[in-house]
């Protein structure tokens, strides 16, 4: 499915229009080739999703959902100066101040998706962040050609050798996912695509 910024802008949850457009602008840059407004309007659906199984604190995970990304340049601490972002933006908008922290520290938590045990608004999160992973297999290779193109100026050999280290990180947490419904509905077909993206890059 692909996602418009008009109808990404329907879902904005706050009154304060300009900040949500703001952040479409954000992932409307050409330059992102995967964390763009279809990943944003992806991870809106998988929380939803989610939610119909999981409890968690909704305003808060959805507003991480939307500045998750909001800094994307494929450079290091992009989740720190989102976070920031965050704080600063979500202040002047008049968002309480307790769910401002709760933001930013989701935010922050995608940097290595490890949410703790009883983190429900992180597993919410982060296992909608990372659903992509289970993606059917057209999906998950539009995937994987946009982050190749948000990383253009590596060369091919080291985007591979460190692509293949990240793959490998993955396959070995023990689940790649935290909530109970995640690990059951997207866990067998997350590791599937890992293996054979691993598998492909490895045999060039």
């Amino acid at each position: 499915m692909t996602f418009s910024a008009s109808s990404l802008r329907r879902r904005w949850p706050l009154p304060d229009a300009a900040l949500g457009e703001r952040l479409l602008a954000a992932y409307s840059d050409p330059g992102r080739g995967y964390h763009d407004v279809r990943h944003l309007g992806d991870v809106l659906d998988r929380i939803d999703e989610l939610v119909r199984h999981e409890h968690c604190e909704l305003l808060a995970v959805r507003l991480a959902a939307w500045f998750h990304d909001g800094v994307y340049d494929a450079q290091p601490d992009a989740e720190e100066r989102s976070a920031r972002w965050a704080e600063v933006a979500l202040v002047e908008a008049g968002v309480a101040s307790q769910t401002v922290r709760e933001v930013a520290r989701l935010v922050r938590l995608t940097a290595h998706h490890q949410a703790a045990s009883g983190d429900t608004n992180g597993a919410v999160l982060c296992d909608a962040d990372l659903a992509i992973l289970a993606a059917q297999p057209d999906r998950y290779a539009d995937y994987v050609a946009g982050v190749r193109k948000e990383y253009a100026r590596i060369p091919e050999p080291q985007f591979r050798q460190g692509r293949a280290e990240v793959l490998r990180a993955l396959l070995s947490k023990p689940t790649l996912f935290h909530s109970e419904y995640a690990v059951q509905a997207w866990e067998s077909a997350a590791r599937a695509n890992l293996v054979r993206e691993l598998a492909d890059s490895t045999s060039r």
